[in-house]
């Protein structure tokens, strides 16, 4: 059997959808922002945030030092540099209480589910070890692919929309810092994948129509392949054309 492209399509954008979405729900860069502070003064009192986090500092080691902030999902982390130190931590306090970022583990957690059950009914579907498709199952496959992308977009959109108020009232870090968070690299990760995940499930979807098989001439009931003048012609190999 030729595999019809649209399900060729189905199957190849999807699971690249799913790893990309994966690994961006995983990583801790979904916002980011760095800022540069002084060991000394007013934002000496930062040394003893630092402590807490178990990134010692020794006093008068150095006068000013870069800080880089990420959140993510599941995890944070602290980058300074010099010293080159990164200490990373399951997120907690207001940033893990916040009502949009528990929506948005939610959102993709389920995303990331149908999407692989999506992705199993489609190779059950295309089956192509078999003559003909199971184009029902496969197009359900893609439904569930296209729900899928749906659901990381809004948790994407949700996040990206209030990414520089998620957990940070009254945060120390932020408060004496200036902190400026931006979006990170896990964030295009996640866009990337949701567009690919919609890509493949479209296409899946679009191979629910059953194709036509080109007809006979002689006998407009019959396939082409199995018009009786073509069995009179000499030295031709004849194929079973399953449609």
């Amino acid at each position: 059997m030729q595999t019809p492209a649209s399900m060729v399509m189905g199957i190849v954008f999807a699971p690249l959808g799913l790893v990309l979405v994966f690994t961006a729900a995983i990583t801790p860069q979904w916002r980011e922002g760095q800022a540069r502070l002084a060991m000394s003064g007013p934002g000496s009192m930062l040394r003893s945030g630092l402590r807490t986090q178990g990134l010692g500092i020794r006093p008068g080691a150095v006068e000013a030092l870069l800080l880089v902030r990420s959140d993510g999902l599941w995890e944070s982390c602290l980058q300074m540099a010099p010293p080159e130190l990164k200490h990373c931590w399951p997120v907690s306090g207001a940033y893990q209480k916040d009502p949009r970022v528990r929506l948005a583990q939610g959102l993709t957690l389920t995303s990331l589910f149908l999407c692989g059950t999506g992705i199993v009914l489609a190779c059950i579907g295309v089956r192509c070890w078999k003559d003909l498709p199971l184009r029902g199952v496969a197009a359900t496959g893609g439904l569930l692919m296209v729900l899928a992308s749906l659901l990381s977009v809004t948790a994407l959109s949700v996040y990206t929309h209030n990414l520089s108020r998620l957990g940070l009232q009254g945060h120390s870090y932020n408060r004496h810092t200036q902190l400026s968070l931006g979006p990170a690299g896990s964030l295009y990760f996640g866009w990337l994948g949701s567009c690919l995940q919609m890509l493949g499930g479209v296409a899946l979807m679009f191979s629910l129509k059953q194709p036509k098989c080109p007809t006979c001439p002689a006998c407009p009931e019959l396939p082409a392949c199995t018009c009786p003048e073509n069995n009179n012609k000499a030295n031709m190999d004849i194929y079973e054309v399953s449609c």
